[in-house]
């Protein structure tokens, strides 16, 4: 009853099916819920100092969330322990309905006030998981339904270099900024650098460094990231 009862709610909040699984008793499921009540209690306590947030706001133990008036949510938010969010930006951080952000990772939209970051676009159902990185210098827009796994790596900034005689940090930066479309998922450990489109549904193997653009339905992989094959309906 327990069990039916949880996927019921979870059902309606994020209104996808869910179905808790049959193997977990009902002391497991005790202490899960138990840690979900303390994230929602801090969830409450931030959302007063957001810029918006529309609904659930579930927040772990030890996050660092700064600039937290640049922060819009949408429903059902979930952001893991040690999670850290620095949000100060020209356009801030914009977050849809039931994304997940997991342990320890980071976003990072502005390292020096000299040159703030442009801002960052999540859509809805997007999971990135623990210690992904996030640089937001130029704009990153992440698609809805991508998926991020362990240890991902998004720059959306490069320095200059042309000159030999100026060090590198005189030498100015270009943010062209990076795109990742509807449905892609990007594998454990892989890095996407600056001026990158991933197409939509694509996969980006695990440990792949990514420096140029990613066709729609399309699997790369390798360092850097080359063309394998494309997804077909038969794939699926």
């Amino acid at each position: 009853m327990l069990k039916k009862s949880i996927s019921y709610i979870i059902k309606k909040i994020t209104g996808r099916n869910y179905q808790v699984d049959s193997h977990l008793n009902v002391s497991d499921i005790l202490i899960i819920l138990n840690g979900k009540l303390w994230c929602l209690l801090r969830g409450f306590s931030m959302k007063l100092f957001l810029g918006s947030s529309k609904g659930l706001l579930f927040v772990g133990r030890g996050c660092k969330i700064r600039h937290k008036s640049h922060i819009y949510f949408g429903k059902t938010i979930n952001i893991g322990d040690n999670v850290e969010i620095n949000a100060l930006s020209k356009e801030g951080v914009k977050i849809g309905n039931n994304v997940s952000i997991l342990r320890n990772t980071i976003i990072e939209c502005t390292g020096v006030i000299r040159s703030m970051g442009l801002g960052i676009v999540i859509g809805n159902n997007v999971g990135i998981a623990q210690n992904c990185f996030i640089q937001v210098r130029g704009r990153v827009v992440i698609g809805d339904d991508v998926i991020f796994g362990p240890g991902v790596s998004v720059f959306s900034e490069n320095h200059n270099f042309s000159d030999p005689d100026k060090p590198i940090r005189d030498q100015g930066e270009t943010r062209v900024g990076v795109i990742i479309e509807v449905g892609a998922w990007v594998g454990s450990g892989a890095t996407i650098l600056d001026g990158v489109t991933i197409g939509r549904h694509s996969i980006i193997a695990t440990g792949s460094v990514v420096n140029k653009d990613v066709p729609p339905f399309s699997i790369v992989g390798g360092v850097p990231a080359k063309f394998i094959k494309s997804i077909n309906k038969t794939d699926n």
